[in-house]
């Protein structure tokens, strides 16, 4: 009798693998009666015959990369693998990757579907739309893909820390607590994407960091996918420093509505300087989302055609009046 030790890798959820109640483990047992199983933590302990030991690492193999990929593993799934046969699944063209309880996350409209070939081919991609687009979903959704594939050790996610037209005033609690109400958006789209016990484990490890946008000044980001979200709200000084901490092996992505920013006044978007000073640089991408992209009730189409229609009425009027303005400072300086 020969002893072997199966450990799966860190991007194994561990609670999928072995199943509710280490449901997976016991199907395992029966289906290979001749071997005892021991699974903690990472690590699964065999103890039988060469052969049937081997043959069951080679088992273990499958079921994992099946369950990193689809996030899922059914009973089903397993007699099937074991079986050497592929089960049976839906395949999406455009699909990203599988989230939590094998749900399907795919680019689901055409500009979508040009941000994940454009992350193939560029290492800065700006992604720019309505609210509703899919721009940071997509975003981290691709960023989760690489960290599953092994091609980048983490993701760090960031948000200007900006109030959208509200004074919240003094916020109690720790650091954490105080910027976590501005970052919730992500945590939303990566509870989509990754159990939480496996979250847990990849906020607290570091693999994933959430921070605002101002914690990143003098950081060096390597091997990592970094996401600046609502771009809109940063400033000049502070999307050139955001960009200039692109390591080796690191893309970056900035997400942003133009049309939603709360700047001051007397501030320039930090997105909107960005996008002039950087056209037409090789290696950069943009990605401009509309209404059409917008995958969320059906209202919030409605909702953003409305304000588009109601600012191309107001518009003609606003130059009017700008003209107006104009020739009262010339007469005021004669």
């Amino acid at each position: 009798m020969t002893e072997h030790l199966f450990e799966l890798s860190e991007h194994t959820d561990t609670t999928v693998f072995y199943g509710v109640n280490n449901a997976n483990i016991h199907l395992l047992k029966n289906l290979h009666p001749n071997l005892r199983l021991m699974a903690r933590g990472h690590v699964v302990k065999i103890s039988g015959s060469e052969e049937e030991a081997n043959r069951l690492i080679e088992n273990l193999k499958r079921l994992e990369r099946y369950c990193v990929d689809n996030n899922s593993l059914s009973e089903d799934n397993i007699i099937e693998l074991v079986k050497g046969n592929v089960p049976n699944e839906i395949t999406f063209e455009h699909l990203i990757l599988h989230g939590v309880n094998g749900k399907s996350i795919m680019a689901r409209t055409a500009n979508q579907q040009k941000l994940v070939k454009d992350f193939e081919k560029n290492d800065l991609l700006f992604a720019i739309g309505p609210a509703g687009s899919g721009k940071t979903y997509t975003a981290i959704a691709l960023a989760v893909r690489s960290l599953k594939n092994r091609e980048i050790k983490k993701i760090i996610l960031s948000r200007p820390a900006v109030e959208a037209g509200e004074k919240l005033g003094f916020l109690p609690g720790d650091m954490k607590e105080k910027i976590d109400p501005y970052l919730q958006p992500l945590y939303d789209a990566l509870s989509d994407m990754i159990t939480p016990l496996k979250l847990k484990e990849y906020l607290e490890n570091g693999t994933i960091q959430i921070a605002p946008l101002a914690f990143m000044r003098g950081r060096t980001l390597n091997e990592a996918v970094v996401i600046l979200d609502e771009a809109q709200n940063s400033t000049t000084a502070q999307i050139k420093m955001f960009l200039t901490r692109m390591g080796m092996s690191a893309k970056m992505i900035v997400t942003g509505d133009i049309t939603q920013i709360d700047l001051p006044l007397s501030q320039k978007s930090g997105l909107i300087d960005a996008l002039e000073v950087l056209q037409n640089i090789k290696g950069i991408a943009r990605v401009d989302f509309d209404v059409k992209d917008i995958v969320r009730h059906k209202l919030v189409q409605r909702i953003v055609e409305a304000y588009e229609k109601r600012a191309k009425k107001q518009s003609p009027t606003l130059k009017v009046v700008k003209e107006e303005e104009k020739q009262e400072v010339l007469i005021l300086k004669k």
